[in-house]
């Protein structure tokens, strides 16, 4: 009886988890973000998105182009996941500040009309300081803490959210509809280069920022369109260290990682970079999350085989679901600083053999992303 009261326990939560996988942490999320949250768990199970940083903004020589992208150039369609950053919302004069909003909620909303999918990352500047969003050797003062209830620069982080919020509230697509977007806050939080990176901010002040910032936002700024993505860097070889800051369920809808360091910058090591994916893939699949490669890549990519022997092995190893893999940007003026393959690069020819494959889709894949739950 014991025995099969368990087996019964068991498949109670195995149907629990099945069914809280498909709603984000947001009860009031819009139906927009619902659907998409739903198709990227679908899409999951069977393939994996390819996004790239910026893709549609900028690329290698070039800056505006209507329509226009590296990756576009060589496979014949956009990056199925386009990322952004709010890193032009502070720091600069508010005309500045006015036109880079404006920018970004027109490459949104056209990524939108698309069909294609948003990721949002957010570089600001040290708002204590108003130096960069890198930690220096010469900075002394910490951050987060002030910026937490209570802390000395609290109001100041409102102010800051209150930019996003109102910025969300206008970046609508055609048909009026609110555009959904992958937000990802703080992200490579395990590492030192960032003001809020493990070596200045405690682990309870940290999930205190992230609690907080999820909740203004969500709960007192009323934005519901966005996906909240928790992604440290790839320092991490346990579940245990993967969420040694994790806020908990309530407050992540999508886990993730950055790691450029296992495959090729600092080190080349597949089977790494698989294994540390799988613990990925795993905690969201016992959590009902979603899973994703956030960040990764190679700069100018010199291997010529790197998109189907690096990263595809890698991706392929072990049966994981992973809703998209994002490269990082391609840099208008650096001859060097390019993740993605514009016509002529070395890794093109590549490239379009990792287009082609059944597993990788891009945004010419996607049909009704925002409108219809893929079956």
């Amino acid at each position: 009886m014991y025995h099969v009261l368990t087996v019964l326990s068991m498949l109670f939560l195995m149907v629990s988890c099945t069914s809280s996988k498909v709603l984000p942490i947001d009860k009031k999320a819009t139906k927009e973000t619902k659907i998409l949250y739903y198709n990227l768990h679908k899409i999951s199970e069977k393939h994996i998105l390819f996004g790239h940083q910026h893709a549609t903004e900028y690329g290698h020589g070039w800056m505006g182009d209507e329509n226009r992208s590296d990756v576009k150039s060589v496979a014949g369609s956009h990056p199925a996941v386009i990322g952004v950053d709010f890193s032009g919302f502070s720091g600069n004069s508010p005309e500045s500040i006015s036109r880079y909003t404006d920018r970004l909620r027109k490459d949104v909303s056209a990524t939108y009309d698309r069909g294609g999918i948003v990721t949002v990352a957010w570089h600001f500047p040290n708002p204590v300081t108003g130096r960069s969003y890198q930690w220096r050797n010469t900075d002394t003062i910490t951050v987060v803490d002030k910026l937490i209830p209570g802390g000395s620069h609290h109001e100041k982080y409102k102010q800051m959210l209150q930019q996003i919020g109102d910025w969300a509230h206008s970046t609508r697509g055609s048909d009026g509809k609110l555009v959904p977007m992958i937000f990802r806050p703080y992200h490579e939080f395990d590492g030192s280069w960032f003001w809020w990176g493990r070596p200045h901010a405690s682990r309870e002040d940290f999930i205190s920022l992230w609690k907080f910032t999820v909740s203004y936002l969500r709960d007192s700024l009323d934005v519901h369109q966005f996906i909240y993505a928790f992604s440290p860097d790839n320092r991490f070889w346990s579940e245990e260290a993967f969420t040694e800051r994790y806020p908990g369920d309530a407050w992540v809808d999508m886990v993730g990682m950055d790691n450029y360091g296992d495959l090729g910058r600092d080190r080349l090591s597949v089977d790494t970079a698989a294994l540390k994916l799988k613990i990925v893939s795993d905690f969201a699949q016992k959590h009902g999350k979603l899973a994703a490669f956030t960040e990764t890549g190679l700069e100018s990519i010199p291997m010529n085989d790197w998109w189907t022997n690096i990263l595809l092995k890698a991706l392929k190893k072990y049966p994981m679901n992973l809703s998209y893999v994002l490269v990082w940007r391609n840099d208008s003026r650096s001859p060097t600083h390019y993740y993605a393959p514009f016509p002529g690069q070395v890794s093109a020819e590549n490239f379009i053999k990792f287009y082609e494959d059944p597993y990788t889709w891009f945004e010419s894949d996607l049909k009704n992303i925002y409108t219809k739950k893929i079956k």
